[in-house]
């Protein structure tokens, strides 16, 4: 007996960023997106999948306008287009726009070549399907961030802040990621929240792009700082005769393991002296930095924080969707790159999360040394079918190794030693 559409089984991938200027055309998941996409080939289910926006980087070539883009995606893809077509040739195809690739909204063009190879491309910002007696309703989620907001859908024109970052930052690291010492630029379109970046360029620049034998040689003090800024202040005290350091104690200590301890004494005596001098300029210029950002604040500049929260805009329009149509059961999104699931007024908000890297902060245990951003994968499409009159969401993990032996450098392995990310996919729900 056919099936009805309520009957259909939905997979739902989001934000594959595939596709930009020079370095940023790796596609590091490209073997896994394509087994995925085998599998769906040879489904018996009548399922349908759901390419839930940024597909395409679009946003991320500078050097090509309009339908070019989509020449040079085919060119460089062969392999994934081709298999797009036969996978269409047993599930549906949906392919809904985000804000990275808007322009499938712009030009009608896009929607014909894409059927070509059995895609079928949605201009439009969000749309329904049945699953049982409720409803699913998809969008990319870029509506709900103040910054990636495209006012007027469909004008090629549209260029929101987060376009700017993008055509400026994102394509710029594409453009010069193989100049580094490793090829690591190319990640930042991975950095989210954007606030991060400043951080995580700094992390990787002590880490990789600084000169060994100067990154060894800063690595003591700065594991040591915390213990140094201590001694500072105590010494300071038995210079003003507060309090009498124990220093013959500390040196007959320390001698008892010979040339070590001694080697010992020498670099917390440097780090000492240095870091004193730190502390005294470190106190004026924390109060100017203080004032400076009072007055900035006063003046109002700089109001509009970068960082969009990524949960409570979603729950929001969640709400607005279920009261405006009860029947719908989920407000499945994708945009933030956080594969979450939260139950909200009787139906749930599922994020799809992304195919791109995550990375993981890990603070040093101890001194200033700069965080160390872990990288891993966490591939998943999100599975939503009824079952037994219930509507079933879970979400499906596509195995990929975590890259972190390979990217980290020898101190960054060593500094999160018995640390490494364990992300887990949010556990299925039934509505």
């Amino acid at each position: 007996m056919a099936s009805t559409d309520g009957d259909r089984v939905y997979y739902v991938i989001s934000d594959l960023h595939i596709g930009g200027d020079e370095q940023l055309e790796e596609v590091a998941f490209l073997d896994e997106l394509l087994e995925f996409l085998e599998g769906l080939e040879r489904t018996e289910e009548d399922a349908e999948l759901v390419i839930n926006g940024d597909a395409f980087g679009l946003w991320e070539f500078t050097t090509a306008e309009g339908m070019e883009k989509f020449d040079i995606l085919a060119e460089r893809y062969p392999g994934l287009f081709e298999q797009l077509r036969a996978t269409g040739e047993n599930v549906q195809i949906t392919l809904l726009p985000g804000n990275h690739d808007h322009e499938l909204a712009a030009y009608d063009e896009y929607v014909e070549r894409f059927a070509e190879y059995n895609v079928t491309v949605l201009q439009e910002q969000s749309f329904t399907r049945p699953v049982g007696d409720r409803e699913i309703h998809f969008e990319h989620g870029h509506q709900q961030d103040p910054n990636n907001q495209i006012e007027e859908w469909g004008n090629p024109n549209a260029t929101p802040l987060g376009y700017y970052y993008n055509t400026l930052v994102t394509s710029r690291a594409g453009q010069l990621s193989d100049r580094g010492r490793y090829n690591w630029l190319k990640d930042v379109q991975a950095i989210t929240p954007t606030e991060r970046m400043p951080v995580w360029l700094l992390s990787k620049y002590f880490y990789r792009e600084m000169n060994p034998f100067l990154r060894y040689a800063l690595v003591p003090f700065l594991l040591l700082f915390n213990i140094s800024a201590v001694l500072a202040i105590l010494a300071g005290l038995g210079v003003t005769g507060v309090w009498e350091p124990p220093i013959e104690w500390t040196t007959a200590f320390l001698g008892q393991f010979g040339t070590a301890g001694t080697a010992i004494w020498f670099l917390l005596a440097i780090n000492v002296v240095v870091v004193g001098l730190v502390l005294l300029v470190a106190i004026p210029v924390h109060l100017i930095r203080r004032d400076i950002k009072q007055t900035i604040r006063r003046f109002g500049v700089f109001e509009t924080d970068l960082t969009v929260d990524a949960e409570a805009p979603y729950e929001d329009a969640a709400r607005e969707v279920f009261a405006e149509r009860p029947q719908t059961a989920i407000f499945c999104h994708g945009h933030t790159h956080q594969p979450k699931l939260q139950p909200v007024d009787g139906g749930c908000v599922v994020n799809s999360g992304t195919w791109l890297k995550r990375f993981h902060r890990r603070e040093g245990v101890i001194g200033l040394v700069p965080p160390v951003f872990y990288p891993s994968y966490q591939l998943c499409a999100v599975r939503i079918a009824a079952r037994d009159g219930d509507v079933v969401v879970d979400f499906e993990a596509v195995e990929k190794p975590s890259p972190g032996t390979e990217e980290l450098t020898l101190t960054e392995r060593l500094l999160t030693v018995g640390r490494p990310p364990d992300p887990e996919l949010p556990d299925g729900t039934r509505i």
